[in-house]
């Protein structure tokens, strides 16, 4: 996180509110829950009733002590996650595929007694508490708190990490790193919109995401993908995407030991830096070009 200023790394941003887990290989049961299947002793004890099933139950995404009622196909899940990985799944027509609706969530069943009944924290029949965070606006659940689990009115959706560690932007629309509160290049409504690599939609990815120098935001990631496969420019807007001064460096060498051509070393051609925006009138050269204001060869002409 060192040279914030000048954004030598790009930066972490608040993820939603799961573990980056999928439901591959496990199959999720839709039929109705079999009060009988787990049989347990009902008690009068908070303490007890607190604990009591807590990390047994639950799917890839959450441990939780319940499962929901889908209001669109009311069909029963362990969670929204697995929701949609079935029902957007290859096997599904696609006319029937869709997503559940999230904030309409009413419906929950206890995975102790089966008791299905509305939203709520505890079961109103045996008493086990069904997460240890609960979140009633976003339905919510989940027994795993050493995600840090916030909820953000400025998101309207629950993330993870630590509210003390994040701020919301109101005109980037999204929570980002405490680390770039008074730093960090406002673009409006930079999570709302598909990772530029792989197209998901950013917002309430499960996958952590970056925002990058130039303020567009990316999967963490496709920006190593990108790098494995030496790209370092903003698929958006061609800014560079990390420090790469050394590299220029480089340029500057190989610049001075590649004599130009004869018919070219006359030719002055007009640049555009992706970088700084500026444009220059430089001699050309068959390696590249370079900004005369700030020195970068991320440049093209025009």
């Amino acid at each position: 996180m060192a040279e914030v200023a000048t954004y030598s790394e790009p930066q972490q941003i608040g993820t939603e509110g799961n573990q980056q887990m999928t439901c591959r290989g496990k199959e999720t049961r839709t039929e109705q829950f079999d009060s009988q299947a787990l049989p347990f002793e009902k008690s009068n004890d908070p303490q007890e009733l607190m604990e009591m099933g807590y990390m047994q139950y639950g799917c890839a995404h959450y441990r939780r002590r319940c499962r929901i009622r889908a209001p669109c196909c009311n069909e029963i899940f362990d969670c929204r996650h697995c929701h949609n990985e079935i029902k957007n799944s290859i096997s599904v027509d696609q006319k029937e595929r869709h997503e559940i609706p999230r904030h309409e969530v009413n419906q929950v069943i206890c995975s102790l007694c089966g008791t299905e009944q509305e939203v709520r924290q505890e079961c109103i029949n045996c008493g086990v508490c069904f997460g240890k965070y609960f979140c009633d606006a976003c339905k919510l659940f989940d027994d795993d708190i050493s995600k840090k689990q916030y909820h953000c009115n400025g998101c309207g959706i629950c993330r993870i990490g630590g509210r003390h560690n994040f701020f919301h932007c109101y005109k980037c629309g999204c929570c980002y790193s405490i680390i770039l509160k008074n730093s960090h290049p406002c673009v409006e409504g930079a999570m709302h919109h598909d990772c530029p690599v792989c197209f998901e939609f950013l917002f309430d990815s499960t996958n952590d995401v970056t925002v990058m120098p130039c303020g567009h935001t990316i999967h963490h990631n496709c920006l190593k993908e990108m790098r494995d496969h030496f790209q370092f420019a903003c698929p958006l807007c061609s800014k560079s995407v990390c420090d790469m001064s050394k590299v220029w460096e480089k340029f500057d060498r190989e610049i001075a030991a590649t004599p130009i051509p004869e018919p070219y070393q006359n030719k002055m051609v007009w640049i555009l830096c992706n970088d700084c925006g500026k444009t220059s009138n430089v001699q050309y050269h068959i390696v590249a070009q370079k900004c005369l204001n700030c020195k970068s060869y991320n440049t093209r002409q025009t």
